[in-house]
C-alpha cells in the first residue's frame, strides 16, 4: 500500500504520464496511426482516472495544503491554480464525451469536441504538475 505522504508524487507522476500520452495520441493520429492514438488515448484515459482516485484520497486523508511561498511566485501559483481548478472540472464531461463518439465510431463529432478536449486535458494535466 502506498503511504498518503507520497500521493502527491504519485499524482504528478500519473499527470506527466497523461500529458505524455495525450501528446504521443496526437502525434500518432497526425500520423494516421488510429490503433496506436486509440491505445494512447484510453492510457491517458486510465492514468488521469487514476489521477482523480488518489488525489481525491489524497484530500479526504489530509484536506487542504496552504501555500506557503510569497511575493510574486504566490500571484503565479494562484493564477496556475484556479485556471487548473476551473478547467479541471470542465474537462471531465469532454474528455467522456470525446471518448464515447470516438468508441461509438462516431468521429466527425470525436474530431469537432476533441479540438477543444485535447489542449484543455493537456493544460490540465501539464499544469498539475506544475502545481504539485
Amino acid at each position: 500500500m502506498i503511504p498518503v505522504s507520497s500521493l502527491p508524487s504519485v499524482n504528478a507522476a500519473l499527470n506527466s504520464a497523461s500529458a505524455l500520452l495525450l501528446i504521443a495520441g496526437y502525434l500518432f493520429i497526425r500520423n494516421k496511426r488510429v490503433l496506436a492514438h486509440k491505445a494512447c488515448m484510453l492510457a491517458a484515459f486510465t492514468t488521469s482516472s487514476l489521477f482523480l482516485l488518489s488525489y481525491l484520497v489524497y484530500h479526504y486523508n489530509v484536506g487542504s495544503v496552504p501555500f506557503r511561498g510569497q511575493g510574486w511566485i504566490r500571484t503565479v501559483y494562484f493564477a496556475i491554480l484556479i485556471s487548473h481548478t476551473v478547467l479541471a472540472v470542465l474537462i471531465v464531461p469532454l474528455v467522456l464525451i470525446t471518448l464515447t463518439r470516438a468508441l461509438k465510431g462516431n468521429f466527425d463529432r470525436h474530431r469537432r469536441i476533441a479540438r477543444w478536449t485535447f489542449p484543455l486535458w493537456l493544460y490540465v494535466s501539464v499544469t498539475g504538475v506544475i502545481v504539485y
